[in-house]
């Protein structure tokens, strides 16, 4: 106990020197399903268990890995002022929770999530068996996005159809994002450009310096680093 309220205070530290104060507020989602395309829609993160003791199916969803890029998983959220709206579309490995890549646009449209996506991949040659998993967007049905990712030998993985739950990894992110740099801040933007520069700055202080209990202590690229080492060592 005394270590977690170690890594507690430790948190709180950095939250605070960098002017970051959780604050509760409307999560207002962007909601990017206009229907289905007609393709296979298998969630390759969820996996159904007959629990015969209690009469009842359940749903175990597998969001554990044992490396960097194994699976990825992204989603568009809107964050709105006063003189308009902003899309954020991430890319977060469910390793360690770093964001990969990202895009903000203006408009949620698909050269968006072409930009996302060069940039991950300009950063990641090899993804072969990579699950890639996603809610039911329409950008996710798009045909260019699914022979991309089938061209580089990525598994792409759906939620299922109105279940936030199956993409509760990158649903928590955005969580805490707003909560420590949006929510209560709002008026505080005078332009969209303004908006767009603190969600850079905070993804680099999340990536670089936000530390979890989960992480060891560790900021998400610390922790990646970290693996990454041990792994060339064996």
């Amino acid at each position: 106990m005394e270590k977690l309220n170690v890594g507690r205070d430790r948190i709180r530290k950095v939250l605070k020197n960098n002017n970051l104060f959780g604050k509760q507020g409307s999560n207002q989602k962007y909601h990017s399903y206009k229907g289905d395309n007609g393709e296979d829609k298998r969630n390759l993160l969820l996996e159904k268990v007959r629990d015969e003791e209690n009469n009842k199916t359940i749903f175990v969803r597998h969001f554990e890995t044992t490396g960097p890029n194994q699976k990825w998983t992204t989603d568009v959220s809107e964050l709105k002022i006063s003189c308009g709206k902003l899309y954020f579309s991430p890319i977060l490995d469910m390793y360690d929770s770093s964001i990969i890549a990202f895009d903000i646009s203006e408009s949620p449209n698909f050269e968006q999530t072409k930009r996302m996506l060069d940039r991950a991949f300009e950063k990641h040659n090899n993804l072969s068996g990579l699950i890639f998993h996603s809610d039911r967007g329409w950008q996710y049905q798009h045909q260019y996005y699914i022979s991309t990712l089938k061209e580089k030998g990525i598994l792409q993985s759906y939620s299922r159809k109105g279940n936030c739950m199956d993409n509760s990894l990158m649903e928590n992110f955005f969580g805490i994002m707003k909560n420590e740099m949006f929510y209560g801040h709002e008026d505080e933007f005078n332009s969209l450009e303004e908006l767009e520069k603190a969600i850079i700055e905070y993804i680099d202080y999340y990536n670089n310096k936000r530390i979890s209990l989960k992480r060891k202590g560790l900021s998400p690229l610390e922790y990646r680093q970290q693996s990454l080492a041990s792994l060339k060592l064996c």
